[in-house]
Parts: structure tokens; C-alpha cells; sequence
């Protein structure tokens, strides 16, 4: 095989329509835009105009509202921590920071903060600093001997 033997399959590509050539072709004179108006000119793009009628856009109501304020939190699943504990990424003598659940690759950005979950299990004893966390990952934290530290509501760490 050689690059200028290469072809597509037939019937894959199509002739381009030549307009504008000729009232014999059949796309000739106006080439298959009408007659005059904003339709037929170039650069036309009416998204949502009905003609002088309210739009739908604008005839149905607008419902709920963006909250500006609100945080997103990284999730990391208490399973996922044993996990890197027992791969070795995680040392379990020092505090489990943010840092470290970067370094252990369970975190990218941690945008408003980490917030721990319970799904999975864990065994190890270890103290974990997050931003939030939720009952049931502190429980079974604090049954395998450990701590979850979290600020204190109103103040930033």
C-alpha cells in the first residue's frame, strides 16, 4: 500500500452542491435560498425568534435559583483510604491531610475542601483531617481506633 493509492469507501464522501450556476442546474439564481428577506442573506441566525411572538424561552417561568455561595467538597471514600494504606501510600503513623490524599493520587483539586464518606471499610488506626465528614464515615473511623479532626463551623483552617 502507498499514501497516494489511498481512497475512502465508496459512497463514503460526497460531491459538494456547486450553487449559483446557471438556471439549468437547478440551483441556479437565487441557489436554493428563496427570494430576498433576512433568510437569504449571509451571516442570518435566528435561534429562538417566532416571528414576533413571545419566544418560549420566555413564555414559560423561570424556577429555582443558584445558590453563588455554595462549596463543592472532594468526596473520598473511607475503602479508598484503606485501599492506599495497604498499597503503602498512606502512612498511618502520621495525620491523614489533604496533602497526603493528594500525594496517594485519591484527590486532584481539592477546590472548597475534603469531605469524607463511609462507604467501604477501614481498619486502620488513623487520624484523618478533613474539612467535613459525614456520621457514618466518623463512626467507623473511631471503631477502628482512629479520629476525623474537622474545623469548627465559622472558622477556616
Amino acid at each position: 500500500m502507498e499514501l497516494h493509492t489511498l481512497t475512502d469507501n465508496k459512497g463514503a464522501t460526497r460531491n459538494r452542491k456547486r450553487v449559483g450556476r446557471g438556471v439549468g442546474s437547478g440551483i441556479g439564481k437565487t441557489s436554493g435560498s428563496g427570494h430576498k428577506g433576512q433568510k437569504a442573506r449571509s451571516g442570518v441566525a435566528i435561534k429562538g425568534f417566532e416571528g414576533g411572538q413571545m419566544p418560549i424561552h420566555r413564555r414559560l417561568p423561570k424556577r429555582g435559583f443558584v445558590n453563588i455561595f455554595r462549596k463543592t467538597f472532594v468526596e473520598v471514600n473511607i475503602g479508598n483510604i484503606q485501599k492506599e494504606i495497604d498499597a503503602g501510600r498512606i502512612d498511618t503513623s502520621k495525620p491523614i491531610d489533604v496533602a497526603v490524599l493528594q500525594s496517594a493520587g485519591l484527590v486532584g483539586k481539592p477546590k472548597d475542601g475534603v469531605r469524607l464518606l463511609g462507604k467501604g471499610i477501614i481498619s486502620a488506626k488513623v487520624e484523618i483531617h478533613v474539612t467535613g465528614a459525614s456520621n457514618s464515615a466518623v463512626s467507623s473511623v473511631e471503631k477502628a481506633g482512629g479520629t476525623v479532626v474537622m474545623p469548627i463551623k465559622g472558622t477556616s483552617e
